[in-house]
């Protein structure tokens, strides 16, 4: 994944200008059109017409794979609520991201979501009916969350949490959910879940892998005795930091940035100006 995930940083910076910008924008207003042409569709012609059903995409019905994510996924009060979050979040990642990345961040989730109902469709032989952009949604509220955990939300304008404790409350209960499901023995709607959400696995594959590699670092012995030479070191030499190509030190500029290269073998430390811009030691 994370070599799916640097072609994508590559084709994205390639082609700035494919992306939809203020895409979020458009989601939101056909969220609300929809909406508000489905409170005098009685019949539910539209609904039917839009959300996305397996059999009828295998029938040729090929809309389907993308208009089942323009419904809402609420009504009343709560609809405009939904809507100014997701548009929130949508919003703040596409001005760190670029329209561009936003744009395949977004799409890839609507189509892996259609794909995931077809696959559950062969698996179970049964065609479950998706509307609204539920899981989509979700994969934007992981991303936000794993961008800005820090980032305070008040639940029911009251409760102030941090986006990090929602997030995982959330995955637990999608964690449940998929074992519901295999439980019942639906492994098509079990698998459902996990690919609508490949998207999120491939743009965090850099940080999932910091986040295994950091805590593999603090359960190593060598960690301990690294520690140990960094205060050796200062006592003999007079500094904490040496960059490994200059041989700079933090002693003598004590502005300057120093940082330690996970790819490195060993402990190597480099400084602001060679932590991206070295060989890798291969000791």
């Amino acid at each position: 994944m994370r070599k799916l995930n640097d072609a994508i940083d590559r084709f994205c910076a390639l082609h700035p200008r494919l992306g939809i910008p203020n895409l979020m924008r458009f989601i939101v207003a056909a969220n609300a059109a929809v909406y508000l042409l489905s409170i005098f569709d009685r019949s539910g012609l539209l609904s039917q017409f839009l959300m996305m059903d397996a059999r009828a995409v295998l029938q040729g019905q090929v809309w389907r794979l993308v208009t089942y994510a323009l419904a809402p996924t609420n009504s009343g009060i709560w609809l405009v609520v939904s809507l100014f979050f997701y548009y929130w979040l949508g919003s703040t990642l596409e001005q760190l991201w670029g329209s561009t990345k936003f744009t395949v961040y977004y799409l890839s989730g609507v189509l892996l979501t259609a794909l995931a109902a077809i696959l559950a469709y062969f698996i179970d032989g049964v065609s479950i009916p998706i509307l609204g952009a539920s899981y989509v949604n979700t994969a934007l509220f992981f991303a936000y969350a794993l961008t800005y955990p820090d980032t305070i939300i008040n639940i029911y304008f009251i409760i102030p949490i941090k986006m990090k404790w929602l997030a995982i409350l959330e995955g637990i209960l999608y964690t449940l959910s998929v074992i519901r499901f295999i439980s019942a023995g639906y492994w098509g709607m079990a698998l459902l879940p996990v690919v609508a959400l490949l998207n999120l696995f491939i743009f965090f594959s850099p940080d999932f892998q910091r986040r295994v590699d950091r805590v593999r670092v603090r359960r190593r012995p060598e960690a301990v005795q690294f520690r140990k030479a960094v205060k050796e070191q200062q006592r003999q030499k007079g500094y904490n930091h040496k960059c490994s190509v200059c041989g700079r030190t933090d002693t003598e500029y004590p502005n300057l940035q120093f940082r330690y290269c996970s790819k490195c073998e060993g402990y190597h430390c480099f400084c602001e100006d060679h932590i991206f811009n070295h060989t890798h030691f291969t000791e």
